[in-house]
């Protein structure tokens, strides 16, 4: 069951990868944070190049690479906005759309329909959706996510999780014509070479700036860093469909350092619909 601590493990740095975000985010901006996350990464990653096997690339990595690290340039920004203009208790849960995502797809790329499981995972990620803003209720049958579609960050949130629903399918290609830790560590020196010139036209902050901030923004990188090996050391160790199951329990880890940390309001409601949303992406985890 070692595989068990690891997928945990994954869980829990990527809750702490947003909590270091958000905290850096109320002193630099989104584009300083993310180009920050991918390149403060690379200090933990880069020498386990001196421990692993360099892998053949197979022809498919270079397109996987290009594809895949360019929307992730995108994601990233995204995925910081929406945590710095909203709640991580309310935009975090949104990823979980994710899979949802893959499987409404699904009929349309390869010609599948999901089934009972995938259907049922489907109706427990809308209603958890629904839940996280049940307060709007009063305003309306629809309000609660008419609410979800007027906050900013879970609307941003959404538009992470449908580009990973894409990038899912690129980085498994990568993987597959390389290896896992050499995909991330090679996707992560894609993303911060590339994102280096949005950083220095669009950021508020200079890059000298960037140096006062070098000790706060070491942690995002860390856990980004540890994010990546434990689930490649869980991936290695069972099922990749079990490890993902398990790391989107960070959703609800995220829930409560919104709650503890942040002050956020709406612990009840946010921890019941993101428990409703965890258990939907496993129903269609099972499906797949």
């Amino acid at each position: 069951m070692l595989w068990l601590l690891f997928s945990i493990l994954t869980a829990f740095s990527e809750s702490m990868k947003d909590v270091f975000s958000k905290n850096n985010l109320k002193n630099l901006d989104e584009y300083a944070v993310a180009w920050a996350l991918r390149f403060f990464a690379l200090p933990f990653l880069l020498p386990l190049l001196l421990v692993i096997e360099i892998p053949p690339l197979g022809r498919q990595f270079w397109i996987a690479l290009l594809v895949s690290g360019t929307l992730n340039v995108i994601t990233t920004i995204l995925y910081m906005r929406a945590i710095k203009l909203s709640d991580l208790s309310l935009s975090v849960p949104m990823v979980t759309f994710t899979p949802l995502f893959l499987l409404l797809t699904s009929p349309l790329l390869v010609g599948e329909f999901p089934g009972i499981y995938g259907l049922a995972g489907i109706i427990f990620i809308v209603t958890g959706s629904y839940t996280l803003n049940i307060k709007e209720r009063s305003r309306g049958y629809l309000a609660p996510f008419k609410a979800l579609v007027r906050e900013k960050g879970p609307k941003l949130m959404l538009m992470v999780a449908f580009l990973w629903s894409i990038t899912s399918n690129f980085d498994k290609l990568g993987v597959q014509d390389s290896s896992p830790i050499f995909w991330a560590i090679a996707a992560n020196i894609y993303i911060s070479i590339f994102m280096l010139p949005i950083l220095i036209l669009k950021s508020d902050q200079k890059l000298n700036q960037l140096t006062r901030y070098i000790a706060p923004l070491l942690p995002v990188g860390l856990f980004t860093a540890l994010t990546f090996i434990f689930q490649m050391t869980a991936i290695n160790m069972t099922l990749v469909a079990y490890v993902i199951s398990i790391k989107r329990t960070s959703v609800i880890m995220s829930v409560f350092w919104g709650y503890l940390i942040f002050k956020e309001k709406g612990l009840k409601e946010r921890l019941f619909g993101s428990f409703l949303m965890i258990i939907g992406v496993v129903l269609i985890t099972l499906h797949s």
